[in-house]
């Protein structure tokens, strides 16, 4: 049987269609507006965009999703829904409980271990039509999302980045790999 979701929000928004973002935790400038543009621009077209509520990358996707005018997104937590990490999203957290869904396969209470993300992004791979990894370095969670995206049949991308930059490392290698390059909406859109 599927596993027992735990839902905070709109859970209608779970029957639409869906794109994963996802990256560094300490992004770049770069990995910063890349993300929030390119989750604003499919945002605008439709799709809801999902990510890990975590700092980095995943925040400025979730940011990105909802400046758009009827923008929506997908939290995907480690944790339980009643367990706001980090502590600096907060206010972000009650935005996506507002004009998007907050979910986690963990019970009620359960505390952001380290273990439970890679579980969190099986989950973040599975429910989206495709992956896109913003930034992530060579041992990144991103790549591990990256990785479940391809074992479930998704399309994988990679936004390219500076070469001399470690964060982006797991994206050019993605590329290298046969990930499709992202440089906006119309290259995610295109393969879908």
């Amino acid at each position: 049987p599927p596993p027992l979701l735990y839902v905070r929000g709109n859970p209608e928004l779970l029957d639409r269609f869906s794109f994963s973002i996802v990256g560094s935790r300490r992004p770049t400038p770069y990995g910063v507006q890349m993300s929030e543009r390119l989750a604003r621009d499919l945002a605008e077209r439709g799709l809801v965009i999902v990510s890990g509520l975590a700092r980095g990358i995943d925040s400025c996707a979730h940011k990105g999703a909802l400046s758009a005018v009827r923008g929506s997104t997908v939290g995907v937590l480690g944790s339980g829904i009643d367990v706001v990490y980090p502590k600096e999203n907060k206010k972000l957290f009650a935005q996506l409980e507002e004009r998007g869904v907050i979910i986690s396969e963990f019970p009620l209470g359960s505390f952001p271990a380290p273990q439970n993300f890679p579980i969190r992004n099986r989950v973040i791979a599975g429910m989206a039509l495709g992956v896109v990894v913003v930034e992530g370095a060579q041992y990144s969670g991103s790549l591990i999302t990256a990785r479940l995206g391809m074992e479930f049949g998704r399309e994988v991308f990679g936004v390219p980045g500076n070469v001399t930059q470690p964060a982006s490392f797991g994206p050019n290698l993605l590329i290298k790999q046969g990930a499709k390059l992202v440089t906006g909406w119309e290259d995610v859109i295109e393969e879908l």
